[in-house]
């Protein structure tokens, strides 16, 4: 079984860009207000955090260019695709998170949205932009893991 298997936890939509992308700090997890056409096309996966991100607004965290695509059975009363929307974090967590990213130029960056019960999360990372030289690096390093992984596999 998989770490998110064991959790109880479903994964929904993963950002696969942000892990090459950014080099991440830490993490957070955060709730989501979502309309019902919404989760219903999540719980299809029907959606892309690609170019995502989020933002403090007046005291208030929002997830900003997450694609959530329409629920094709939802009719007229469909949500709008790439809305802004409210994630759910304490006050103080979200003071200290605006800080961060005004004085060390961090983003916060969606990693991946996921059922925990009956709720649906988000996985936030506090994360700072890799330079060109800097993915070709981490690229290396994990082909040669890759290698490492395989040459102990064939000896035992």
């Amino acid at each position: 079984m998989n770490k998110a298997a064991k959790e109880g936890r479903k994964i929904l939509l993963r950002n696969r860009k942000a892990l090459h992308d950014y080099a991440i700090d830490e993490q957070f997890e955060a709730g989501i207000v979502l309309l019902g056409s919404e989760v219903k096309s999540l719980r299809d996966s029907q959606g892309s955090l690609v170019d995502a991100f989020a933002e403090v607004r007046q005291e208030e965290l929002w997830l900003v260019g997450a694609k959530i695509n329409p629920y094709p059975w939802a009719n007229q009363f469909n949500h709008e695709p790439e809305r802004d929307r409210k994630l759910l974090m304490h006050k103080q967590e979200i003071r200290r998170l605006a800080q961060k990213i005004r004085e060390k130029g961090y983003t916060l960056v969606p990693l991946e949205i996921y059922l925990s019960g009956s709720k649906v999360k988000v996985t936030l990372a506090l994360a700072k932009g890799k330079r060109l030289y800097e993915k070709r690096e981490s690229k290396k390093e994990a082909e040669a893991r890759r290698e490492i992984e395989a040459a102990t596999a064939r000896r035992k």
